[in-house]
């Protein structure tokens, strides 16, 4: 049975102490979604119930109409793939699939056709700059009190770009996590912020996605409000990035 939640080391940082702890985080993989012997998606989840999943992937995405036109799903979760077949009368719109799925999506991964093209050419983070734990821990004040959409709304994602000192640069809400971190890089891109000398804050868990797009812009410290994902943490410690999650003052979980 696959594992859903994996233990890992931290360091949890409160009130000028750290302190050594076993932690759970959740799994996060890849499952590749095969059709008829093409690739057609990476879905990132934690695995089990794998087939449910791919079953109401392929109703959703208009790829079936009715569970009757599967002939079967093979799972095989040692290679993190699901095999599905398709009966032999029903044809799938290949073009359309691929311009839906393969183009429009804005999360960097749900477009990906192959589990080998999600890891991203992009170097580890170099020398990082010293961050001081109190003034992180300014930081989920000042981005909460600038969320106007949140206010509103109480469903909406925030990705908050602070600098060295603790100072809010650039605050962009967005009901995906992923947009909302795009536009905040983008931004960031346009006023030419060194990223470098930043760190970036946000307002849910913390996914693989999310560290792969903040290495992209070479932001050496991520911390987020919620947990990481297992393989988040991985990443960090691949691409020498800082992660923190839950910043809930007065406390703070390093996990890389």
């Amino acid at each position: 049975m696959p594992k859903s939640s994996l233990a890992c080391q931290i360091t949890r940082w409160s009130k000028r102490k750290e302190t050594s702890l076993d932690d759970i985080v959740a799994v996060e993989e890849p499952l590749q979604v095969v059709v008829d012997g093409r690739p057609l998606a990476v879905l990132m989840r934690t695995p089990g119930d794998d087939e449910l999943l791919v079953m109401g992937f392929l109703l959703t995405e208009g790829i079936i109409e009715r569970m009757t036109q599967v002939r079967r799903i093979d799972i095989e979760a040692r290679d993190n793939h699901a095999m599905v077949f398709l009966i032999d009368d029903h044809k799938c719109d290949w073009e359309r699939l691929t311009r839906h799925l393969f183009s429009a999506s804005s999360c960097g991964l749900c477009g990906k056709a192959t589990v080998d093209a999600i890891l991203q050419n992009h170097p580890p983070i170099g020398q990082k700059p010293e961050f001081d734990p109190l003034v992180i821990q300014t930081a989920p004040d000042t981005m909460r009190a600038a969320q106007a959409n949140f206010d509103s709304t109480g469903g909406i994602h925030a990705s908050g770009i602070f600098s060295q000192d603790g100072k809010l640069l650039i605050l962009r809400e967005d009901i995906g996590r992923h947009n909302a971190l795009d536009k905040a890089i983008g931004e960031g891109l346009i006023k030419e912020i060194d990223f470098t000398r930043c760190f970036l804050l946000l307002s849910g868990r913390i996914s693989f996605e999310l560290m792969q797009k903040a290495v992209a812009a070479r932001l050496p410290l991520v911390a987020g409000i919620s947990a990481p994902s297992s393989l988040a943490v991985n990443f960090a410690k691949t691409s020498n990035q800082t992660l923190i999650g839950f910043l809930r003052p007065p406390h703070m979980n390093y996990y890389a």
